[in-house]
């Protein structure tokens, strides 16, 4: 594996674990116990953004690992850096305002598009060279 796509891999598990703690510590300060989910918007948007964020996470990590392994690893690690930051922005904008998410989320789901057809295109044509 190329080490561009494990530092991808890396920081993209560093983002999750950022959206945990924030969730963690908003808890706290906005007195929701758990196992509520529900309770003071703030809360709610935080905890949502973790969510999505788990969500997403589930689709890009195969997609760049198969991008990387079967199509060229620099575009690869490329487009996951492009996730990344996407996901960070849709995270910031979540949390302050769900109604500016949407920048975002197009940055992550044209990255992840952009793996998806990548590491298709190569398993394609690793399929049909076999």
């Amino acid at each position: 594996m190329s080490p561009w796509i494990a530092l991808v891999s890396l920081l993209t598990v560093l983002l999750m674990s950022a959206c945990t703690f924030a969730v963690g510590a908003a808890r706290g300060r906005y007195g929701v116990k758990a196992p509520a989910t529900a309770g003071h918007p703030d809360f709610e948007r935080l905890f949502r953004v973790q969510m999505n964020t788990l969500e997403a996470s589930v689709m890009f990590l195969p997609a760049l690992w198969l991008a990387g392994a079967y199509g060229d690893p620099a575009w690869a690690a490329g487009f996951g850096a492009l996730w990344l930051v996407g996901r960070v922005l849709y995270a910031v904008m979540y949390a302050r305002d769900a109604q500016k998410r949407g920048a975002g989320f197009a940055i992550g789901l044209l990255a992840l598009s952009a793996l998806l057809v990548q590491g298709g295109w190569g398993i394609a044509t690793a399929l049909l060279a076999a």
